[in-house]
């Protein structure tokens, strides 16, 4: 019994795993130090603000930005999404850049956040961001 308990458990992670989706990738014919300047000009422009960032380890990460729900200060409740951008140096002159979106579920009640991972199939936010990318390089 304990063992098919485990089996179980083991394939409804497998599946929530599958469910979740690859990272985006796209090579850029750019360097890292031309694809990062650009890459923080088109969040920018497309409303991302960066929370955290680090060029010399080539990441950024974003605020996390509401997809619906309502937010009230003090309480709030629906999903939300954040981006992880990653940079690469796959050559010379040339910048693979991978984007990956964090969406979850948040509700707040007297400034206490609580965040429950969401999973989906939509890949079409990160791809918007690196053909804005493209399109600016």
């Amino acid at each position: 019994m304990t063992r098919m308990l485990g089996a179980i458990v083991l394939l409804l992670l497998l599946a929530t795993l599958a469910i979740a989706g690859e990272p985006v990738s796209q090579t850029f014919a750019a360097s890292p130090e031309k694809v990062w300047s650009v890459t923080a000009s088109v969040l920018k422009q497309l409303g991302w603000d960066i929370e955290k960032s680090d060029q010399s380890n080539g990441w950024i990460n974003t605020e996390s930005r509401s997809v619906n729900g309502e937010d009230y200060g003090v309480y709030a409740k629906g999903a939300r999404h954040r981006l992880a951008i990653r940079f690469k140096a796959a050559g010379p002159n040339r910048t693979t850049v991978t984007v990956e979106r964090n969406l979850f579920k948040r509700e707040r009640i007297l400034w206490i956040d609580k965040d429950e991972p969401l999973t989906t199939t939509d890949q079409s936010v990160e791809k918007n961001v690196l053909a804005a990318i493209g399109k600016a390089l």
